[in-house]
């Protein structure tokens, strides 16, 4: 696989030791499973590999914490979903911060297209910023939320996020707090300037871009994308989807970028976003997706919509070191678990106990649900 990292490969080594062990050694390594077509394909869980009693456990769990759906894909198949407090399938609501993870494999795309470089300074495409202390913020320093703009509570999340019409405008405006790569912030403000970046370098909103390049060919049908009052695609909120669609999202990742055949977006930019962290100051984070890194764990709570962050040595220690994730407000979140062939999705609402649906309790749970 092209651009694997060390941490995946060893994943991906152990799956096949296991596999020979269960064949007796003669058996070959088992193929990823197809991407779904207009409709998905579903099996038993245990075809799937995994203990029926234990994603009904899970299915109680998960609706006393307020969840509307949960499913789980393996080997391309939904072996389990379940819909709660009235929705069902084709039941879309906000993804939040997922939306983030789509912005990320946008600017990948985009890349694979040559219309810009990660390594690009932002200011190439938001001429605001020329001839400021922001002029030195290039597209990976927003993409890894280390570009040192300016960030406060009531900017970020009152301001910007909810009351500023024209999210872009607004977000462009702020100055500059550090030097790009002193800091890591989870900085919405700093993601939406990705909007322009996006529109100057491909010509088209990101919105319009998003429809072409990901939900028309993943026929994500359940699936839109907000602007704001300005006609601003938003690039760090306003995806609403399904857990099915969002499951075709990460079955895209879990697949290196390919989609029945054809490369979505490069298994190179999958690597650099999702393969590891992409600075030292958040072992959690890599290009708009989390990653499961030894090293110091921030902002986990505030994109989670929860309270302070605990001190952590690694986002989930339950889940396998390959796993990344979107998240978002709520506890939205798609768990990508490479080595063991698993994407699972919880959408709904944010439960009272804090720690009912976490990365580490999910999908630690997921991982346990295997036979």
């Amino acid at each position: 696989m092209v651009g694997m990292t060390i941490r995946r490969a060893a994943a991906a080594l152990a799956a096949v030791l296991l596999l020979a062990a269960c064949t007796g050694g003669n058996g070959p390594e088992k193929p990823a499973g197809p991407d779904p077509g207009e409709e998905w394909t579903h099996v038993r869980p245990a075809k799937a590999g995994l203990k029926p009693g234990a994603l009904l456990a899970m299915d109680r769990r998960l609706q006393g914490a307020n969840s509307t759906c949960f499913a789980v894909v393996r080997d391309g198949k939904v072996a389990h979903d379940s819909y709660y407090r009235g929705s069902d399938e084709e039941s879309p609501r906000a993804a939040y911060s997922m939306t983030k993870s789509f912005t990320s494999v946008l600017v990948g795309i985009a890349a694979d297209k040559g219309d810009l470089s990660l390594d690009d300074k932002a200011s190439k495409y938001i001429t605001e910023w020329k001839g400021t202390p922001s002029e030195e913020v290039t597209i990976r320093d927003l993409l890894s939320n280390t570009s040192g703009r300016h960030w406060d509570l009531t900017t970020d999340y009152r301001r910007m996020a909810f009351t500023e019409p024209d999210k872009t405008t607004f977000a462009i405006g702020l100055g500059q707090d550090k030097p790009p790569g002193k800091i890591w912030q989870y900085n919405n403000s700093a993601v939406q300037t990705l909007q322009k970046v996006l529109e100057e370098a491909t010509g088209m909103e990101p919105v319009e871009y998003g429809q072409k390049y990901l939900f028309d060919p993943l026929r994500m049908n359940q699936s839109s994308w907000e602007t704001d009052d300005a006609g601003n695609s938003m690039t760090f909120s306003g995806i609403v989807s399904t857990c099915l669609d969002l499951a075709r999202f990460g079955l895209l990742m879990l697949h290196d970028g390919k989609w029945n055949g054809k490369q979505i977006v490069s298994s190179e930019f999958v690597e650099e976003a999702t393969g590891g962290a992409s600075s030292k100051l958040n072992a959690a984070y890599g290009l708009l997706w989390w990653v499961n890194d030894k090293g110091p764990v921030l902002g986990a709570s505030t994109a989670l919509g929860g309270g302070k962050d605990e001190p952590a040595t690694r986002l989930a220690p339950r889940a396998p070191d390959d796993t990344f994730w979107a998240l978002g407000a709520g506890r939205q979140m798609i768990a990508v678990i490479p080595s063991k062939d698993i994407v699972a999705v919880r959408m709904g609402v944010a439960p009272a106990d804090t720690e009912a649906v976490t990365p580490d309790t999910f999908t630690g749970d997921v991982v346990d649900a295997l036979r």
